[in-house]
Parts: structure tokens; C-alpha cells; sequence
């Protein structure tokens, strides 16, 4: 048996037909940039993602940056980010030119640990970053507490969680201002790079769309020094056809994992992701953890399944801040995912016939 990580096949098949008519309108009404088809897919996922308002932009780092700039943040600030998190959560502060400030998460969910956040707090600290990874949504009442005792911002990056919920609340609608990615292989993706930003607040959104066209909110009239960073009509269009297909595509993710925890609990020193009490995941990745890592990944390689690891270098160790000053060591909990991490496949239409054989295999590895 042959199985990718990744399989966008059944998906494609769900939408096909609709993507074709819009692709004809999007031809047709030759308008590319900002128009309709943007404004009707800002106002669905905005509803969806039960946010008053949403601005598309060109991908989920561009609508990271943009959220910071809106709340002003910039040189000599620091932003709490995950120790463990995607380095675009970091890059986004740092375009900013703000210090990224590395918080250790919670090593059962991989989410960052609220009750370490506040040692990390100082008189530059002007915001909170979390990331809700691999699916599951952080404890997000814990954190906006935080930010409301010391007066700090939230911009939560909401990429790999379109749907994941904490106490009954929708990931990407607790922050003042976040931002998220429909990266094809995003839970919620576009056929090309895309992104998006979710606020409550008036103000903000209308300095997100600012920013996002050049600083301009009248044409060849800038206020501001902007950047460019549009979600084009063609995606817009996609995604919204997409939207309606979501919660199904969740509730698949949702599935696989169920079974994958049923099968998989007990096995050799495998370990499991747990759920914080109050979050939901959407599962964008199952990810397990074993000290022989490297040695699983190359057995089912030569099985026929397809795996990856989610991410092989925390931020910190990273030549990229070498500037930073930190060694090995520093953040042990994100540096022990990191070198035991390993993500299964998990994708709507994975067979509940390939689940078990790839359960299965794990165990012959073991028992081997």
C-alpha cells in the first residue's frame, strides 16, 4: 500500500464542479485585485470565524506583520511567541522590528504554556502571540486574562487551526487582531498562497486594509507607508467555495485522529497528543512523539507511508537568530518535540482500510 502524507484528491473531487464556474467568472468580469469576489469571501469568513470583520491578504505572514503594524508595535517592543512554533510566527515580529520573547509550551498539547507566560512578561512586552499548532486551539481564556492584567495586545496566528475551539470559542476570534494562512496545505486552502486577518475592532480592520494597499485607503492617496499584500479575486473565489466544504473536512481530520488514538494507545513508547481541558482540535497534523523517531520515519518510508517532521529546528537554534544569543538547552521542551516529533498522514478521504495499516505497521516496527 502506497500513502502520501498529503492527498488533496479528495477534496479536489468535492469542489471540481463549482471551481470551474467561478474560474469562468473570474475570466469574465476582469477584475483581479480587491473586487467582489474578495469582498464576499472577507465577509463569509469573517461570519464563519464569528469575527466582525476580515481583510484578505497575499499569505499568513503578510497578515501577521500587518496585524502587528496595526497596533504600532515596532522597535523596542517584544511579542511572547511559542519557544516551539513555525519560524513565520517569529519572522512577523521581527519585521516589525520587535524582539520575538520565546515562551516553552506545554509539552502534552505543544501549545504554549500559559502559566509560564508571565515571568516573561516585561515593561517592553506590548503583545501575546499564540499559536494554535497542529490543529488544537491554546487556553485562550488563560492567556487573554494575562493580556488584560498587564494591559498587552493578543494577535493570535490562527494558520493551522480554522475551526478549533476553546470553551465553545472559534480559534482566531479571541485576539484584538490575528492573522491566518490558506497555504494549500492549510485545513482551509487556496490553490496558491493566501492569507487573512480577523479583528472585532473597527479601527484595526480599517488599518489592516490600509497597510495591506500600499498605506492608501483612496487610490493614489497614502496616508501611511503601506506594503502590498492582496488576496487576489481568483483565490477569494476558491476559498469561498471552499469554506462551505470545511466543517465536513474538519469532522473527517476529526475521524482519522479518533482512530488513530484508539489504535495506536500503548504502543511501544509512542506518545500520543493530548487535548487541554476546553480546547478542540481540527487536527492540520497528528503528530506523535518517539526517542526512536528517525528509525520509525525510515520504516514506514520503506512501508509506502509518507510522513514529516513538524519542525526538525525550534526558532532559537535556527541561523536565522543567531543573533539572539541562544544555544542549546535553552528552551529544553521545544528542543525534546523537536527531536522526537514525527506527523502522520491525515487528510480528508484517508481511508479507514489505510489508517490501519498505517497503525499496524507502527506496531510491527515496535514488535520488530
Amino acid at each position: 500500500m502506497n500513502i502520501p502524507f498529503l492527498s488533496f484528491k479528495q477534496m479536489n473531487a468535492d469542489v471540481k464542479a463549482e471551481l470551474l464556474p467561478s474560474f469562468e467568472t473570474f475570466i469574465d468580469k476582469g477584475w483581479y485585485v480587491l473586487g467582489e469576489q474578495v469582498k464576499k469571501f472577507e465577509q463569509e469568513y469573517a461570519a464563519w470565524n464569528t469575527t466582525s470583520h476580515c481583510a484578505g491578504v497575499a499569505n499568513g505572514l503578510d497578515a501577521l506583520i500587518i496585524a502587528l503594524k496595526s497596533l504600532g508595535i515596532g522597535e523596542g517592543d517584544e511579542v511572547i511567541v511559542p519557544s516551539n512554533t513555525y519560524i513565520a510566527s517569529w519572522l512577523a515580529v521581527s519585521y516589525v522590528g520587535a524582539t520575538p520573547v520565546p515562551v516553552e509550551p506545554r509539552i502534552s498539547t505543544y501549545n504554549i504554556n500559559p502559566q509560564l507566560i508571565e515571568a516573561a512578561i516585561t515593561s517592553k512586552t506590548k503583545a501575546i502571540m499564540p499559536v494554535h499548532l497542529y490543529g488544537q486551539c491554546c487556553e485562550m481564556d488563560a492567556i487573554m486574562q494575562l493580556a488584560d492584567k498587564y494591559n498587552l495586545y493578543v494577535v493570535e496566528d490562527n494558520a493551522q487551526s480554522q475551526g478549533a475551539m476553546y470553551n465553545g470559542k472559534l480559534a482566531g476570534s479571541f485576539g484584538h487582531i490575528n492573522g491566518t494562512s490558506f497555504y494549500p496545505g492549510k485545513n482551509l486552502g487556496a490553490y496558491g498562497d493566501a492569507g487573512a486577518i480577523t479583528t472585532n475592532n473597527q479601527e484595526l480592520f480599517n488599518q489592516a486594509c490600509t497597510i495591506r494597499n500600499y498605506g492608501s485607503s483612496k487610490k493614489y492617496y497614502n496616508e501611511i507607508k503601506g506594503i502590498n499584500s492582496r488576496l487576489d479575486e481568483l483565490q477569494a473565489g476558491f476559498l469561498s467555495i471552499k469554506l462551505n466544504h470545511l466543517h465536513n473536512w474538519n469532522a473527517q481530520r476529526v475521524h482519522v485522529a479518533e482512530l488513530y488514538h484508539q489504535l495506536l494507545s500503548g504502543t511501544g513508547d509512542l506518545i500520543l497528543t493530548e487535548l487541554a481541558t476546553g480546547a478542540t482540535s481540527v487536527f492540520h497534523l497528528y503528530v506523535v512523539r518517539t526517542q526512536r523517531r528517525d528509525a520509525l520515519q525510515q520504516w514506514l518510508t520503506e512501508k509506502g507511508i509518507g510522513t514529516l517532521i513538524h519542525y526538525p529546528l525550534p526558532p532559537h537554534l535556527q541561523q536565522a537568530y543567531k543573533d539572539l544569543n541562544y544555544t542549546t538547552g535553552d528552551f529544553p521542551i521545544a528542543e525534546e518535540i523537536a527531536n522526537t516529533c514525527l506527523s502522520l498522514p491525515v487528510y480528508p478521504g484517508l481511508s479507514d482500510d489505510e489508517i490501519n495499516y498505517i497503525s499496524q505497521t507502527i506496531k510491527a516496527f515496535y514488535h520488530a
